[in-house]
């Protein structure tokens, strides 16, 4: 997450990914213009990269030539289009790619393409690592996209902000929180009561329950491509790889647009889900509120657990070797993720000795001071 001026803006394509999407346009221009010598031309200012990458990766004569033109003031197009830099060569009969950071609107093109038209190009392209197909409105074609994207503000990669931002190398989305969704990351040891006050939480804030493990069930039962490869692991009694949970997981937020909020119970683990959870939520315009983390003695933790495999009939809550190594690998595992959020100001501790009902109250009281 990063701020410039007055917005802030997260991670929303790798520097890795771009360098894919320039290459496959390179590929392609090098299939299509096979013995031919294109001029390409870059709009400035926000190409200049693209444009540097891109030619490094075309492997065919070409020369290099650039144009300068001012569309956008902050964060929108100001709809005039104003030549500050011309075409420096004749530039009759030649087979022209035209190169652009983005193109929204299409205006600043579309006098581009006039202005080539009366000059004698024999043949001209577009290339554009990013396209908002939602706000495209001109009848001309760009024939080489790298990756077609929303219609939300971008810098980084040669993008700005009122001149701010282009030498990132990667690219940031602006972000739009939904200021009416409440993310909670409830995290305690086995036998904290998780089960329980995730119900309550979401009885009383209409929050949908994310739980690793029922997430993980579903998918396997209902035979789904990531389920289908969790369980290849699990059959080999491996770990699930993050990449794979995480893909679960946000794949059953997707299918909850019109939730208020989630749970996530058992959810980060690690502090690269933690990290990866903080990506990926951003992008779709929210972000972890809190995290609220059940605090009980281990003695009662294991009073509970005993108490609890007398009705759940799971082996594991019955086996006090079994019931220390749980409470063990959470001790490792958690410590970390609890400082990621603690690094946010984002960890509460909750009381969960006592009552239910009491740990209960203790809860609302903490997420009533942050909604």
């Amino acid at each position: 997450m990063i701020k410039v001026h007055d917005k802030t803006f997260v991670p929303y394509i790798s520097a890795e990914e771009i360098d894919t999407i320039i290459s496959d346009i390179a590929n392609r221009i090098n299939a299509d213009y096979a013995n031919k010598k294109p001029l390409i031309v870059a709009i400035l200012n926000g190409s200049f990269m693209v444009a540097s990458d891109l030619v490094k990766k075309i492997d065919l004569p070409c020369e290099l030539s650039f144009v300068k033109f001012t569309s956008y003031q902050g964060t929108e197009s100001s709809g005039e289009i104003n030549e500050l830099i011309g075409f420096d060569r004749d530039i009759a009969g030649k087979d022209l790619i035209i190169v652009e950071d983005i193109v929204d609107t299409g205006q600043t093109l579309e006098k581009v393409l006039n202005i080539l038209e009366s000059m004698g190009a024999r043949s001209v392209k577009i290339a554009t690592l990013l396209l908002k197909p939602a706000i495209f409105n001109k009848n001309y074609p760009v024939d080489y996209v790298g990756k077609n994207i929303p219609n939300k503000f971008v810098i980084g990669f040669g993008l700005d902000y009122d001149q701010l931002g282009r030498n990132y190398g990667e690219i940031y989305q602006i972000q739009e929180e939904k200021q009416h969704m409440l993310n909670i990351v409830l995290f305690g040891p086995p036998g904290a009561g998780k089960g329980t006050q995730a119900e309550r939480l979401v009885e009383k804030y209409q929050l949908f329950h994310l739980s690793t493990g029922d997430v993980f069930r579903s998918n396997i039962k209902a035979e789904t491509e990531l389920g289908v490869l969790a369980k290849s692991y699990m059959d080999k009694g491996q770990l699930v790889p993050d990449e794979v949970t995480i893909k679960l997981l946000i794949s059953e937020v997707d299918k909850h647009p019109e939730a208020k909020g989630f749970i996530f119970d058992g959810f980060p683990r690690t502090t690269p889900q933690a990290e990866a959870l903080d990506k990926i939520l951003p992008e779709r315009n929210t972000i972890i509120s809190m995290m609220c983390g059940l605090d009980v003695e281990e003695e009662e933790l294991k009073k509970r657990l005993l108490k609890r495999a007398e009705t759940s009939g799971r082996a594991d809550d019955a086996d006090p070797a079994v019931i220390q190594n749980r409470i063990n690998v959470y001790n490792i595992e958690t410590a970390p993720v609890q400082a990621f959020y603690e690094a946010q100001n984002k960890y509460v501790r909750i009381d969960g000795m006592g009552e239910m009902d009491s740990v209960t109250s203790r809860l609302f009281d903490s997420i009533e001071q942050v909604i």
